[in-house]
């Protein structure tokens, strides 16, 4: 089991509009890295830590899995779509995207808390320059950040 650390604008996607809906398509990545982590690396069952982004106070704000395996992001053939690529084609798309499912919405465990925490400090989200939306979270992070989660 792998574990990953999935970020969404609230505004787009919130753990609120997750838990409601149960389940959401993870649309919108154009990040090479980050889609070959769910090309390659996401599994059914992987854990999610829901983070929201871009906002007033970012952090951790719920739990999910990954359900299903990667496949094409049809918003990349959408021109109505801000995720629209003109160069990406049905029969060979760039772009992919895994389902996640609802686990937990937690308190919210803001970037502060996270900055602060010893035994997160190699987390690749709290790493300098980082912007990736996807990042894999190694199995003593997720430990750790669940110990918190339940403090």
């Amino acid at each position: 089991m792998n574990y990953w650390l999935m970020k969404s604008e609230p505004d787009e996607a919130s753990i609120l509009d997750l838990e409601r809906a149960g389940t959401l398509p993870w649309t919108g990545v154009r990040n090479y890295q980050a889609r070959n982590f769910m090309r390659d690396g996401m599994q059914l069952g992987d854990g999610v830590l829901f983070y929201h982004s871009s906002c007033p106070e970012p952090g951790i704000a719920g739990l999910a899995e990954v359900c299903s395996v990667a496949y094409p992001d049809a918003t990349q053939f959408d021109v109505k779509s801000p995720y629209y690529d003109p160069k990406s084609k049905p029969e060979a798309p760039r772009w992919l995207h895994v389902d996640v499912r609802w686990h937990e919405t937690t308190r919210l465990l803001s970037l502060k808390e996270m900055r602060e925490a010893p035994e997160l400090a190699g987390m690749q989200v709290l790493q300098r320059g980082n912007r990736l939306s996807i990042t894999p979270v190694s199995p003593t992070e997720w430990r750790a950040v669940l110990k918190r989660l339940k403090a």
